[in-house]
């Protein structure tokens, strides 16, 4: 009769059967839905908008950041409806 090879990889304790699940390891996992890979972080723009470097007045970009967040958003519609109004005078 043989005798029995030991099948415990280096490192390992045969007497914890379940290691510990650190924060780290769910860190490096992957989430799958559907057989595919859920991309983590920020969700990528829609490819709509473009940046830019732009020179704003201080008040007016002042008053803008005092309205509080969204801010940013509140410049584009703004940006966005004097060019309207810039076509239709066109």
């Amino acid at each position: 009769m043989r005798a029995n090879k030991n099948v415990t990889k280096p490192g390992l304790n045969p007497d914890d059967d379940a290691p510990e699940l650190t924060d780290e390891w769910f860190a490096r996992g992957k989430l799958y839905v559907d057989g595919k890979p859920i991309r983590r972080g920020r969700p990528k723009g829609s490819g709509t908008k473009e940046l830019v470097s732009l020179r704003l007045d201080k008040e007016a970009l002042a008053a803008f950041r005092a309205s509080g967040r969204g801010w940013q958003v509140r410049i584009n519609d703004a940006v966005t409806r004097a060019a309207k109004r810039l076509q239709r005078q066109a």
